[in-house]
């Protein structure tokens, strides 16, 4: 798969390095990159401002099936995920959220498909390491308005030892995955729910509230 990176700043060599190694062809855009850029075996590096379709039509975007806007500013992120969508048709741009609030801006409107906000992540992460038995939004999925959430089952949880395919869902919700331990099980109709269960859903945010009542103790 060929992915181009705007911004050669650390999270986007980070980026890189990890795509790299799984084999995809990997292009990184940058006006001033970092000398540490030629450094990752198999990137190539272009010397260029992101924001000018010029720049891009340099570097194949139109031929590319993901694009990440990895810079430091949010507005140059803002700028690559429209060009990149409008402009050349790239199936999947996911751009970086430097400042929270800016994030209300990162959706298909400026087309983006995924926005990653590292402080919103980072809040996450630790609200699923200390919370059990509550919802916690992992991660939002502009494209759908839908949000990637996990719940932890508590001894006392109405579902405990029910089937998966015997639970009433709530409408626009879909089990997604159970952690259990050092597994990841893909849910099936016969899995049994148990205790400690680590439970992850793609629901609409107007589902949440019913999905969290259905789940707690």
């Amino acid at each position: 798969m060929k992915i181009v990176i705007a911004g050669a700043g650390k999270v986007g060599r980070s980026i890189a390095r990890e795509l790299r190694a799984n084999d995809h062809e990997v292009l990184m855009i940058d006006r001033t990159p970092d000398a540490a850029v030629n450094a990752i075996a198999g990137v190539t590096i272009t010397e260029a401002d992101a924001c000018e379709i010029a720049s891009l039509e340099s570097v194949g975007l139109d031929s590319a099936q993901v694009v990440v806007a990895a810079t430091g500013d949010d507005k140059v992120n803002l700028v690559v995920s429209l060009l990149a969508k409008t402009e050349f048709g790239v199936p999947r741009v996911v751009a970086r959220v430097n400042h929270p609030k800016n994030e209300w801006l990162f959706d298909s409107s400026w087309g983006v498909d995924v926005a990653v906000s590292t402080p919103r992540l980072l809040s996450a992460l630790v609200e699923e390491a200390v919370t059990i038995g509550d919802l916690v939004r992992l991660f939002t999925l502009g494209q759908c308005s839908a949000d990637l959430v996990e719940i932890t089952l508590t001894a006392d949880s109405p579902v405990v030892g029910e089937r998966e395919g015997d639970v009433d869902w709530p409408v626009d919700t879909a089990l997604v995955a159970i952690v259990r331990g050092a597994r990841v099980i893909t849910p099936s109709a016969d899995d049994p729910l148990e205790i400690g269960d680590e439970l992850v859903f793609i629901a609409t945010p107007d589902q949440e509230d019913s999905l969290e009542g259905l789940l707690s103790g």
